[in-house]
C-alpha cells in the first residue's frame, strides 16, 4: 500500500506543536522563574513487555503532563509498539494528546487522542496505514499511580492493534 497522508495526523502534529508553544509562551510571560513552570510538569508513561512461544510484544509510551491545577492536567505522549506472532509482525509509532480530570481525589477521568502509523507484514502481505484512536477512560488513583479502564470510541476491528475496544491501563506520573 502506498504512503497516504492522513489529515488527522496533521492535526495531531499541529496540536502538539501549539501545546508546546503555549507552554513555552506561558512560562515566559507569566513566570520570571522557569522553575515555577517546570514544577507543574510531570513525566511518566508506560512500558509493556510480553514474551511467549513464538510471540513478542514490546510497548514504550513516555508522556508528560502539565498539572494546570489540582483538578485538570493536559499532556502529550509518544508511542512505539512492536509485536511478532509467528510470521506476522507489526511496528506502530506515533503520538497522543491527553487530558486528565480529577473531580474527586481518587477518581480520574481521561480523554486521549492517539494517532499511530502502523506497518504490518506477513508472508505475501504488507500494509501500512494511519490508525486513530480516541480513548475515554476512568480510573482509581493513589499517589502517582492510577489504575483503570478506557474505551476506544474509534475502534475498528479490522485495523486495531487490539482485539477489543476496552483496554485496562496503569498510569504513573512523577
Amino acid at each position: 500500500m502506498k504512503y497516504s497522508r492522513n489529515p488527522l495526523s496533521r492535526v495531531l502534529v499541529i496540536a502538539i506543536l501549539l501545546i508546546g508553544l503555549s507552554f513555552s509562551l506561558k512560562a515566559q510571560s507569566t513566570y520570571s522563574n522557569s522553575d515555577e513552570f517546570w514544577s507543574k510538569v510531570r513525566f511518566g508513561g508506560g512500558l509493556g513487555l510480553s514474551f511467549g512461544n513464538d510471540r513478542v510484544f514490546i510497548g514504550v509510551t513516555p508522556s508528560a503532563i502539565y498539572q494546570a491545577n489540582d483538578f485538570i492536567a493536559f499532556g502529550v505522549g509518544l508511542n512505539y509498539t512492536y509485536s511478532k506472532t509467528g510470521d506476522f509482525n507489526y511496528n506502530a509509532f506515533g503520538g497522543s494528546l491527553l487530558a486528565l480530570a480529577n473531580p474527586v481525589a481518587a477518581l480520574q477521568l481521561s480523554a486521549e487522542f492517539e494517532q499511530l502509523y502502523v506497518n504490518e507484514s506477513a508472508p505475501f502481505f504488507k500494509d501500512s496505514y494511519w490508525l486513530p484512536a480516541l480513548y475515554l477512560g476512568v480510573g482509581y488513583g493513589a499517589g502517582p499511580v492510577t489504575v483503570g479502564i478506557r474505551y476506544d470510541v474509534l475502534y475498528d476491528d479490522r485495523r486495531s492493534l487490539y482485539s477489543t475496544p476496552w483496554l485496562p491501563f496503569v498510569r504513573v506520573y512523577f
